[in-house]
């Protein structure tokens, strides 16, 4: 008996005509699967502006600046107002997501200090600016919301009240994402009560990443069943801003840590991953280049 190839096979399966269209079909399928595959640094964002929380320092890297060294084409605009001329600068980029929060700084006997406004009325005008700008620069494509839980609590903030943001936010553009900061240490159902219609994007961050990384993947259980169908990008914060001595994450977690990012972007559990941030680039070096590496070697994400 003549042996049939798997070559020979699908010749014959093409050379039939019901054979042949179903050989079309799924060689277009295969294609168009193909082409909705993105590179690794496509799913990749980067905090970019002036932080100065956590013992650190300024940085010679401002809005865009990490994000482009990193090869990342998506930013999110922190720690600055959002003005015309900031976004001028970041027209570039695929996406720009803007801070809403929000962080602005005072005087202080040395110079200036950051400080969490989180006022509703605040986060209601920088979401409506938000929205406004995003019609003169379509690469705005949402806002942030950042440590929206201990606002929520400090300013005794209710649903109904958050809602006026997020109503603020899709007013002249309702295609715009709202992106919640949440911690691993904030999930539990109570907490987000009344709040989880407004989080398009659950923006999810391991405090303690020395500790409690490796069980990032039960802190996507508590997201998916606190937040059902919301996607969650991860912030990866280059500091452990919770280990003492603060300092930057220890050089021997970030391939275990950076293996899981991308297990869990290949299952689809994660839609992407935000490094915190450019402005620590020049402050750990050694961490920051490791990262983009990783990014730039990782290719397609399936």
């Amino acid at each position: 008996m003549q042996s049939i190839t798997r070559r020979s096979l699908i010749k014959r399966v093409a050379a039939a005509p019901a054979g042949a269209a179903l050989f079309r079909a799924s060689q277009a399928k295969a294609g168009a699967d193909a082409s909705k595959r993105r590179k690794f640094s496509e799913v990749g964002w980067c905090w970019d502006g002036q932080g100065f929380n956590g013992g650190v320092n300024p940085s010679i890297f401002g809005a865009g600046e990490g994000t482009r060294w990193f090869g990342l084409r998506r930013t999110a605009f922190m720690f600055h107002p959002n003005t015309e001329l900031a976004l001028e600068k970041l027209r570039d980029f695929d996406e720009v997501i803007c801070e809403i929060s929000k962080w602005k700084v005072r005087r202080c006997e040395n110079g200036v200090a950051h400080y969490l406004d989180g006022s509703i009325d605040t986060k209601r005008e920088e979401a409506a600016t938000v929205s406004r700008l995003s019609r003169s620069f379509p690469n705005v494509t949402g806002a942030i919301d950042d440590d929206l839980l201990g606002i929520i609590r400090r300013e005794k903030i209710e649903p109904d009240q958050y809602r006026l943001v997020y109503e603020a936010l899709k007013r002249e553009n309702p295609d715009l994402s709202l992106w919640v900061v949440v911690y691993d240490t904030e999930l539990e159902k109570e907490n987000w009560a009344g709040f989880e219609p407004f989080a398009d994007v659950v923006n999810l961050c391991v405090g303690h990443e020395t500790e409690d990384f490796p069980r990032l993947g039960g802190f996507l259980d508590q997201c998916e069943e606190i937040f059902p169908g919301k996607p969650v990008n991860l912030i990866y914060r280059l500091r452990d801003f919770r280990q003492r001595p603060v300092g930057p994450v220890r050089m021997d977690l970030l391939a275990e840590h950076w293996r899981d990012i991308r297990k869990y972007v290949d299952q689809g559990r994660l839609s992407g991953y935000s490094i915190l941030g450019g402005f620590l680039i020049d402050m750990h070096p050694e961490q920051a280049r490791w990262v983009r590496d990783f990014i730039a070697a990782e290719g397609t994400a399936t």
